[in-house]
């Protein structure tokens, strides 16, 4: 195997570096270093001695890799945890996870998880990145992420039998050579190179394709692949992961349908610029169980004629709408992110109607108007009077970021809070909408977040019409790599020389939306609360969350509740309230 490959992307020096870029500026990121650092000489070397040493014992196991420290300033030596024991029905841990592939899938109909956390009890809630990638049988893996730890990454797999292809940003062509000569080195490892011309600046998407012999496994978590992220440096930082798992379809049977999940991954994996044979494979499993999905992207870049409308912001509102779920009626936002931008009353509204459904046009209507109402863009007889969708100012959008306090409280501190960014000037500016803002403190105490997820409530359930199943939506949420930024979302503005929509984004991001769904014939009459269920066969616990209060409350019925067994929902709410002497963490001021 190949020597321990310890150097991570830029991330990890904007960490330790105070002029640096982080997730939310996304400003010219500093120039990474080698990824792989590699020593061809020292290579060869060990090349040579691991041959006689499989010579000597052709069973032998993969050698013990060297400790180094983590990629997060200061911060505690990170070690491989050894399993927690955990409850009954807890998730299967380390020693079983070869055992997975022999039975049948595990997710086929789609979960959400926390990443477990090394210190804490595990709830049934939880996944490791041992369980998630399964290695015992994994022919491919295809990963994407903006960190990477790869001698972590590959003490969690065989790497003499599964291969590897490494979605990686490289902003110029002197990065990708120097990436593509020290990959060579490896055997099993290809790299690929999402376009990242102009305004483009972060390849921040997370994404996994773990191709077995049986199946595919589709996950799309919200951390990095680093070992903090995942829970094992002493339990520091928590993340979320979507995973469904796809059967392959039987050679003797016909071509199963598409479903808009398959082509928006498939418009997604063709902008990146993945091998066309890896995209062709996917063909050769069963989707279907995708149909309740959406995959949400943001291709960085600017998008115009209809390119536009399958992307970032404008993308999640089509998503919405293909879904069956736009609606005029007011909704409860709930958004914890581990980055924030600079926020603003435009971009906060933007957000509001694409969760509404909106394709993107009636927030540019009422940005670029001269009149009031305004005249649509798109249907000049059609006016969009200037207060529309106001209502989210009404305590119906809450946004969740650590305080300093909390991170200080936290397991790691302050040391351990080098991906959780955000700037004093732009929450002092005159036009931030502080109001917004609510302390995140995890319910595993002491835990830091790397979360991405948007919790969405109507105040009325959106009925569904489904191959022949009428349902309710009582509420939906995005998981994934975006945070609450302009950079992750993009604007929507008019060409100056065409004068039509034109999408400007500066990452490459992707999630899933992920319904809450009930059958209108099985509620419960216990309380006149509804009996939900989702897609997902999660088991969080609500009996851990705190007592629901207003805010958490809303109009459409409490967040907790509502998640529980479909999208964990890992922060305390309500959200404390910043005021008085409490302030955000500012990244590299605390």
């Amino acid at each position: 195997m190949k020597r321990a490959i310890a150097l991570s992307l830029q991330e990890s020096k904007a960490a330790q570096d105070p002029s640096s870029a982080n997730d939310a500026t996304q400003a010219e990121p500093a120039r990474p270093i080698g990824i792989f650092g590699l020593d061809r000489k020292q290579m060869e070397q060990e090349r040579l001695a691991r041959l006689a040493k499989r010579k000597a014992d052709d069973t032998s196991s993969l050698n013990e890799r060297e400790s180094k420290s983590s990629k997060i300033e200061a911060a505690p030596t990170p070690r491989v945890s050894k399993p927690v024991q955990g409850s009954q029905n807890a998730s299967v841990t380390i020693a079983s996870a070869s055992a997975l592939t022999s039975s049948p899938l595990q997710y086929p109909e789609g979960v959400v998880k926390k990443t477990w956390a090394s210190g804490f009890p595990r709830q049934g809630d939880d996944i490791k990145i041992e369980e998630v990638l399964q290695k015992s049988d994994l022919e491919l893996a295809v990963l994407s992420s903006f960190m990477w730890d790869l001698d972590w990454l590959f003490s969690k797999t065989d790497t003499r039998s599964t291969r590897f292809l490494l979605v990686m940003q490289a902003k110029d062509d002197a990065t990708k050579r120097q990436y593509e000569s020290e990959a060579a080195a490896l055997r099993n490892v290809r790299l690929c190179f999402p376009p990242m011309d102009g305004q483009v600046n972060c390849m921040h998407s997370k994404l996994m394709l773990l191709f077995h012999p049986t199946y595919v496994r589709i996950a799309v978590p919200t951390a990095n692949l680093t070992n903090y992220d995942w829970g094992e440096m002493n339990g520091v930082m928590e993340n979320s992961v979507f995973l469904i798992d796809l059967p392959k379809i039987d050679v003797e049977k016909q071509e199963c349908p598409t479903t808009a999940f398959y082509e928006d991954l498939v418009y997604f994996l063709k902008a990146c610029t993945l091998h066309e044979n890896i995209i062709a494979k996917l063909k050769s499993f069963d989707f279907a169980k995708t149909a309740n999905y959406a995959f949400v992207h943001t291709i960085g870049g600017a998008h115009t004629g209809i390119a536009w409308e399958r992307t970032g912001y404008c993308g999640l509102g089509r998503a919405v709408e293909r879904m069956g779920l736009r609606t005029s009626k007011p909704l409860n936002i709930d958004f914890v992110t581990s980055s924030l931008g600079s926020l603003t009353d435009d971009f906060l509204r933007s957000i509001y109607l694409a969760s509404q459904g909106d394709s993107g046009i009636t927030d540019l209507t009422l940005r670029t108007s001269k009149t009031s109402p305004a005249r649509h863009l798109t249907d000049p007889t059609t006016l969009v009077p200037h207060h529309t969708a106001s209502e989210w100012k009404d305590d119906r959008l809450r946004v969740y970021f650590p305080s300093q306090a909390t991170v200080a409280a936290s397991k790691g501190g302050p040391n351990c809070a080098g991906t959780v960014c955000f700037q004093s000037r732009w929450y002092e500016g005159a036009k931030f909408p502080r109001h917004v803002l609510r302390d995140c403190e995890s319910q595993r105490r002491g835990m830091l977040m790397h979360n991405k997820i948007l919790y969405v409530r109507p105040d009325e359930p959106i009925p569904l019409a489904s191959q022949g199943k009428s349902h309710l939506c009582r509420a939906w949420a995005y998981v994934g790599s975006a945070n609450l930024s302009e950079s992750a979302w993009g604007r929507l503005v008019l060409d100056r020389t065409t004068k039509q929509p034109k999408l400007n984004c500066r990452n490459w991001e992707c999630g899933v939306l992920v319904p809450v769904l009930e059958n209108p014939r099985n509620k419960s009459d216990a309380g006149g609360k509804s009996s939900t269920s989702s897609t997902s066969s999660s088991s969080a616990s609500p009996s851990q969350a705190p007592p629901p209060t207003r805010n958490d409350e809303g109009t459409g019925g409490g967040l907790m509740d509502l998640f529980a067994g479909t999208v964990p929902v890992p922060m305390r709410v309500p959200g404390r309230y910043y005021y008085g002497g409490r302030k955000p963490w500012f990244f590299s001021e605390g």
